[in-house]
């Protein structure tokens, strides 16, 4: 198995389990930043290891206004993170499943907003290209 982070390099935990591919990025992090780090990540591990399969877990933790992310990814940021994670693999042929995570928030609404992007993502692929055709 192979895996890879990509998180706020001074969040807890401070020691942090290791990852195949582990990314951390300073405090802060805004849109433009946060993806060239992650097309560069994800195209590399996709490059050398060649997946069979990926399990994306769309972590929402990175919000602008999550009290415990320390990263700055707006909403179309997290659109665009999503949409660009889901379509490289359709893209590359690999069977993806995606799940949610992290995402602190006391207005639930809110979060569950959040956290179903990456599912408005899903069908969008979906119907893009147009997978119900495929063998």
């Amino acid at each position: 198995m192979v895996t890879l982070s990509i998180h706020c390099q001074d969040n807890y935990p401070f020691e942090k389990a290791m990852s195949t591919y582990d990314i951390g990025l300073p405090q802060n992090c805004t849109d433009d930043s946060y993806m060239v780090s992650l097309k560069h990540a994800i195209l590399r591990a996709l490059k050398e290891t060649r997946p069979d399969f990926v399990l994306y877990d769309a972590g929402v933790d990175v919000y602008e206004r999550d009290k415990l992310g320390r990263l700055c990814i707006s909403l179309k940021g997290m659109r665009q993170r999503d949409r660009w994670v889901l379509e490289t693999c359709v893209q590359h042929n690999i069977p993806v499943a995606a799940v949610i995570g992290g995402g602190y928030d006391k207005d639930i609404n809110a979060l569950a907003r959040r956290h179903a992007i990456v599912h408005e993502e899903c069908a969008y692929l979906w119907r893009k290209y147009k997978m119900w055709r495929r063998e």
